[in-house]
C-alpha cells in the first residue's frame, strides 16, 4: 500500500521502488550501515541511500528491525503535511544486503548553513540563537539556525514524528532554498523524545498556516480508513499512530511551539 505521491516525481518513485540498486559507497559516518549507490531501471538511474535492516544497531528503546521503516512513516507525514520535508523513501525487500530502506539522495548546496556555531553573542541577521556551550578547543560559541518558513516547519515536522534525533547535519540545504531533513529511524515513539537543534521558536505562537496544514494531517490521522493511517499501521506500531495524533491534538490546541524538557536532553549528541 501506498500514499498518492504527490510531492514525489513518479519517475523517482518508479527508480527507488523497482530499480536495481548498485551500492557504490558506504556513508561511514552513519551510526547504523547506511550505503551510497544508485537506483537504475530503462537507462534511467538516480542517486539513493540504502539502509538494510540487518544493519541497524539494537536500541533499547525502540523496537529491533523497525528503523527503517519508521524513516518510510516519516516519508509518509511530510507527504501529507505537503511539506517534502523528507526526500522520496520507500522499503525495498529485493536490495542487495536484504530488505531495508531506500532514499532519494539530495546532495545540500555547501555555501549554506542553515544550522551553525558561531562565536559566542554573534548571532547573524536572519538566525535565530538556540544555546551557547563551548567547542572542541573550549572556545564559547552559540548554536544557531536560520529563521526560516522551510526550516519552521521542519521544526513542527520534529514535534509531530516525535524526533529522537534532528541534529544539524540532517538538515541539508537546498540551493532555491528548500531544506531537507535525513535519518529519521528513532521516530514516533510513544514516549515524548524530541531532540532537536531547532529550538529557536521555542514559545513562539504555531504560524497560522503551519496550524492548518497540521490541522489537515490531524483530520486525516482521525479517519480510521485513510490511506494515511493504513500506511503507517504497516509500518510503525497501532500506539505509535495514535501517539502522533495526540501530538498533533496537543500542539493545536496549545497553539505554541514546544520548549526544551528540563527532566531528559533536549539535544542530541552530537549536535553536528
Amino acid at each position: 500500500m501506498s500514499l498518492p505521491a504527490g510531492g514525489v516525481p513518479v519517475r523517482d518513485e518508479d527508480l527507488l521502488t523497482r530499480g536495481e540498486i548498485e551500492i557504490t559507497g558506504r556513508i561511514m559516518t552513519a551510526s547504523n550501515a547506511t550505503f551510497f549507490g544508485t537506483a537504475s531501471l530503462d537507462g534511467e538511474s538516480i542517486s539513493c541511500v540504502y539502509k538494510p535492516v540487518a544493519g541497524e544497531r539494537p536500541l533499547w528503546d525502540f523496537p529491533d528491525g523497525t528503523l527503517a521503516g519508521r524513516e518510510v512513516a516519516a516519508h509518509a507525514v511530510s507527504e501529507a503535511l505537503g511539506w517534502s520535508v523528507v526526500p522520496p523513501t520507500f522499503l525495498r525487500g529485493d536490495a542487495p544486503a536484504g530488505p531495508g530502506m531506500v532514499q532519494a539522495w539530495r546532495e545540500p548546496d555547501p555555501a549554506q548553513n542553515p544550522v551553525d556555531l558561531v562565536p559566542e553573542g554573534e548571532t547573524p541577521q536572519g538566525y535565530l540563537h538556540v544555546l551557547d556551550a563551548y567547542d572542541a578547543r573550549d572556545r564559547p560559541v552559540s548554536l544557531v539556525h536560520e529563521d526560516s518558513a522551510p526550516l519552521r516547519r521542519m521544526a513542527v515536522f520534529d514535534v509531530l514524528v516525535n524526533n529522537a534525533d534532528r541534529k544539524g547535519g540532517h538538515v541539508l540545504a537546498m540551493t532555491d532554498g528548500h531544506r531537507f531533513g535525513v535519518d529519521h529511524g528513532v521516530t514516533f515513539n510513544v514516549d515524548d523524545k524530541l531532540r532537536t537543534v531547532l529550538w529557536g521558536w521555542a514559545h513562539e505562537p504555531l504560524d497560522p498556516g503551519d496550524a492548518a496544514t497540521v490541522r489537515g494531517l490531524l483530520d486525516l490521522l482521525c479517519t480510521a480508513g485513510s490511506d494515511l493511517v493504513a500506511l503507517l499501521l504497516d509500518l510503525v506500531q497501532p500506539a505509535e499512530v495514535a501517539a502522533t495524533r495526540r501530538r498533533a491534538e496537543m500542539l493545536l490546541r496549545r497553539n505554541v511551539m514546544p520548549v526544551p524538557s528540563r527532566g531528559r536532553p533536549s539535544i542530541p549528541w552530537p549536535a553536528f
